[in-house]
């Protein structure tokens, strides 16, 4: 088509709908952008020859740009597209009533250096948000310093360290479930403990048994999440932690499946000592590519004293300032963690209020049990216990009749417009695949999602092949993981 000035460039939409290259759209003196007049005095930096040349990145203009990067979102998969039941993340919608919240500009534009008292707004919604998660948890304080969840799981762990020396009786050890969370282990190793494991028993829970023969002096802690990680509720939760708290351990709860019991039951009068909450999993802050998240991590009485200092607390006066806890670990962020993120999660639990936040739990508990009721036959389903928030099932039987794996049945997944579960964890289970639709699904959605892995279960029996070399309707295909984690490429060249 004619450019103005008579030039003909390649359409966009050009070579059978081939997307246009960054090199091929180029063009000298355009721009996307503008700046206002220079309001300041012209400085010379007198920097090397080399350093003011301008690096070879395209020059585009604002509607090429706009478009290659929209382009390239339209590839992404996202809550706001499908379902993403990606088991273990709790990858729920977000509803933008929060977004809305955290562009307010009276909290986006504020720096976290300012003082307590140009801080008033932000530290109100911290304490706020502080005093709901601790009634949904039956903890006590809470600090929202770690910026993750697996910050907040060292943090806890850090917190045990400094009670443990505390006592005069520095620990060893932190018992792990097999079934346990992905990033317990390292979390455990990080702080300096040794990590023992437990196995699960038959039907999935951690074995008693062989929990209280683990116990001894030189455990610190326990690390647990409840529901475990194959969905399932831990119903000897009160045994188990009499068990740790007989040899003075201490129980933390990892919060990655608190969506499963938000308001209907609390850590805290299970037993647990240290909670963290995943804002960016429970409460439908923005998850995935990378973040931000938010793990604020909340403790029982007695151990408050150990939070990253400072906390937000409530002064004489009526205002609010910060406070440093008497033996505090010390800062673990530079600030209060990812203070928007915070705002967001006030704002979904102030929406949707307490009721509000019972029911998420309990539709997300019915739409797993819905789906995995669907799938039972064409899958095997390896514990038979009511699932809670999310269910694993396994497609060994399905590998063993046609050799379609587990990971061929996430990728046929693709196809057909929903993002995959997650694959191959937890480990105990073989060619697992965990599922976790979440509440914000409609029946709908459940429905087709099941018919879309029944297909996909009756295709393997027929056409294998087809199934073992999806996806076929997707930008790539396959990549090579192995050569892409050993050989990364970090750089971005023109044309590529």
């Amino acid at each position: 088509m004619p450019e103005p000035g008579g030039r003909a460039v390649s359409s966009p939409l050009a070579a059978a709908g081939a997307e246009p290259t960054l090199d091929r759209i180029s063009a000298p003196g355009r721009a996307a952008w503008s700046l206002p007049p220079l309001d300041v005095p012209a400085a010379d930096l007198d920097l090397p020859e080399s350093s003011a040349a301008l690096p070879p990145l395209p020059e585009l203009s604002e509607r090429d740009l706009v478009a290659h990067f929209t382009r390239l979102a339209s590839r992404n998969f996202a809550v706001d597209i499908g379902a993403y039941p990606l088991g273990s993340c709790t990858m729920k919608y977000n509803p933008k009533v929060a977004d809305w919240a955290a562009e307010h500009p009276g909290f986006r534009d504020l720096h976290p250096s300012l003082p307590a008292e140009l801080s008033q707004g932000a530290l109100e919604v911290l304490l706020d948000t502080e005093a709901i998660l601790c009634e949904l948890t039956g903890m006590a304080r809470a600090t929202f310093q770690p910026p993750a969840g697996a910050a907040g799981e060292l943090t806890g762990l850090l917190i045990m360290r400094a009670y443990h020396e505390a006592a005069g009786h520095p620990r060893r050890a932190i018992v792990i479930p097999d079934s346990a969370h992905g990033t317990n282990p390292a979390s455990v190793t990080l702080a300096g403990y040794e990590a023992v494991h437990i196995p699960s028993n038959d039907r999935g829970m951690v074995d008693l048994a062989a929990l209280r023969e683990t116990m001894s002096a030189e455990v610190a802690g326990l690390m647990l999440t409840n529901p475990n990680t194959l969905g399932l509720f831990e119903e000897d939760i009160c045994a188990i932690a009499a068990a740790v708290h007989e040899v003075d351990g201490l129980v933390y709860y990892d919060g990655a499946n608190l969506n499963a019991i938000l308001g209907v039951a609390r850590p805290g009068d299970m037993g647990f000592d240290i909670v963290h909450s995943n804002l960016h999993k429970t409460f439908a802050t923005p998850h995935g590519g990378g973040g931000p998240g938010s793990g604020p991590v909340a403790v029982v009485e007695r151990l408050a004293r150990f939070l990253p200092g400072p906390i937000p607390v409530r002064l004489p006066d009526g205002t609010a300032g910060w406070e440093v806890p008497d033996n505090s670990i010390g800062r673990v962020h530079g600030h209060q963690g990812n203070f928007l993120v915070v705002l967001r999660a006030l704002a979904y639990m102030r929406a949707l209020g307490g009721a509000g936040l019972r029911r998420v739990a309990e539709r997300a508990v019915l739409n797993a049990r819905y789906l995995e009721h669907l799938l039972a036959g064409a899958y095997d389903i390896p514990f038979p216990v009511p699932c809670m928030h999310e269910f694993v099932a396994s497609a060994a039987a399905i590998k063993r009749a046609t050799g379609v794996r587990a990971m061929d049945i996430a990728k046929s997944l693709l196809d057909l417009g929903f993002h995959a579960p997650t694959v191959y964890f937890p480990l105990i289970v073989d060619e697992a695949l965990m599922i976790e639709p979440t509440e914000t699904e409609s029946p709908e959605t459940v429905e087709a999602l099941a018919a879309a892995m029944l297909d996909i279960a009756a295709r393997a029996a027929t056409e294998p092949d087809s199934v073992k070399g999806a996806p076929h309707r997707t930008p790539i295909g396959r990549p090579d993981d192995a050569a892409a984690a050993r050989h990364p490429v970090l750089t971005w060249a023109m044309g590529d």
